[in-house]
Order: C-alpha cells, then structure tokens, then sequence
C-alpha cells in the first residue's frame, strides 16, 4: 500500500508540473502577440524610417520617387500613384513655410501629368500625401504638389470627410510620437472615366491605412468612395486586412509576421481618439 500511495503522488505532481508549464506558455504566447518583445522593438526601430512602405508591385507598372517628406508608387499606366507613403510625426507638424499652391509636373516622370488635364474636368487635384503634412520644409512643401501626389478627387470628399482623415491622422501622430501612413487610389474592375490629354484615370475610391508602434502596435484602414458624402470617420473604417485584399498590396512588410498578422486584422475604431 505504502508504494502505491507513493507512486499516485508522483503521478500527481508530475502532472501538476505539466499543466503549469503548459499554461505559462500559453500567458507567454498571448503576451508575444500582445506586445512588442526587446528584440522584435529593436527590429522594429532598425526599418522605422521604411516602415510605411508597401512591399513592391509585381503586378503594374511601378516608378519609385523618392520625396523630402514621402515616397510615391508611381503607374505610368494610369497616370496616378499607385500609392503614396510617409511617416508623420510631431516635429512635421510645425508650420514653418505657408501652402504653396502651385502644382506642378513631376521632373522625374516621362510625358508628366499637368494641371492642363484638370482643365473643365470638375475634379479636384486631391492630394494624396497632404500639404499640411509638409509644412515643416520648403522642399517638402514644394514637392507635395506634384502632379504624381495628385489623384482626380471628388470636390465634396477632398474638402469634406477626407481632410477630416487627414486632420485625425495628424491627432494620432502627436498622440503616438509617429504614424505611418500608406494612402492611393483603388480602380474596381471596369471601365474608368479619364481626363485630360493624358487620360488620368479617374479612381472609383480610395484607401488609407495608418500604423503606430510602440510597446502595443496597431493599425487601421479606411475607404472611400469617390463621391460626394458627409459621414463620420467611422464609416469608412475597414481592417488593413480587407483593405489589401481590394487593392493587392502589401502594407507594412517590415513588421515582425506575427505582429504584422495581428495588427492588420484590427477593426476597432474606438482604440482611435479624434479629440
């Protein structure tokens, strides 16, 4: 009896052992996918100042410029980018130079786009990467108006709900210290309007995905018709996830794969102050 009774707490303890293991590493894997580890931060930092960028286009044509204050995906099939990307921080957001206004064709680009095409079109010149993101710099400044930072905008959406997005993005940006934003236009699968000598295609809607980092990364999506509208931010709110999916693009390739899974499948407007 005294050997059976010593085995059986044997047993017990060692299944006591086992099953704390198992649930350690069970809190050790949530807290992985919950945070940032030293070593994954240090990672992190190192491609901080290309995290924004999506991963290259094999798909369409693709002309890399790289500006002062972001970088353009440009498609010299459609004449628009095919997306633009820059971080935004709070040291950008200090007005040293005023709005210039002037619009000009990219140097960079062969049979450039000018504001010609836009004559009696009823569009607006929406900027992609705002001009007030680039006050901090005269050159940046001066080469937010490019015509390849340009997209043919619905008047109602560039003054209206989407200069709302662009001043929740600069909200964010003080909040956080940084954001990374990754914005263009989305062509559904039809026939497209064009303008201009150029035949600029007109975009049936638009994409913006924006990304914090930090201890808890995050992130988030939206979408936009390119029509008139007048609707709260959260209206447009779609996960990075779905917003790759309609566009086939890779957003944020830089990050760790585990955190780059997690943070794109986020949805949650609330985790996004506006005040």
């Amino acid at each position: 009896m005294k050997k059976i009774t010593l085995k059986k707490i044997a047993i017990f303890i060692f299944a006591l052992f086992t099953v704390g293991m198992l649930l350690a590493s069970r809190v050790q894997s949530c807290n992985v996918a919950g945070t940032t580890s030293a070593a994954e931060a240090s990672t992190i930092s190192a491609v901080s100042d290309r995290m924004e960028q999506p991963r290259a286009l094999t798909d369409r044509s693709e002309q890399l410029l790289y500006r002062r204050g972001y970088t353009v995906s440009y498609n010299k099939t459609t004449k628009l980018p095919n997306w633009v990307a820059w971080k935004l921080t709070p040291d950008r957001l200090v007005e040293r130079f005023s709005r210039t206004d002037k619009f000009l064709p990219d140097p960079e680009v062969k049979d450039p786009v000018t504001t010609t095409d836009y004559k009696g079109a009823r569009i607006d010149r929406g900027h992609m990467c705002p001009a007030g993101d680039n006050r901090w710099d005269r050159k940046a400044m001066m080469e937010s108006f490019y015509m390849t930072n340009v997209c043919p905008q619905h008047h109602n959406l560039n003054r209206g709900d989407w200069k709302e997005l662009e001043e929740a993005c600069r909200v964010w940006a003080q909040e956080a210290g940084a954001v990374y934003i990754a914005c263009g236009p989305i062509l559904y699968n039809q026939t497209h309007r064009t303008i201009g000598q150029h035949r600029v295609v007109v975009p049936e809607a638009f994409f913006k995905v924006v990304l914090t980092l930090g201890k808890h990364p995050k992130a988030i999506g939206f979408i936009y018709k390119n029509t008139a509208g007048n609707h709260p931010l959260d209206a447009y709110v779609n996960s990075v996830d779905q917003v790759e999916r309609i566009t086939g693009i890779d957003f944020f390739p830089a990050l760790p794969d585990h955190i780059e899974k997690q943070v794109e499948a986020q949805c949650d407007a609330s985790q996004w102050k506006r005040e």
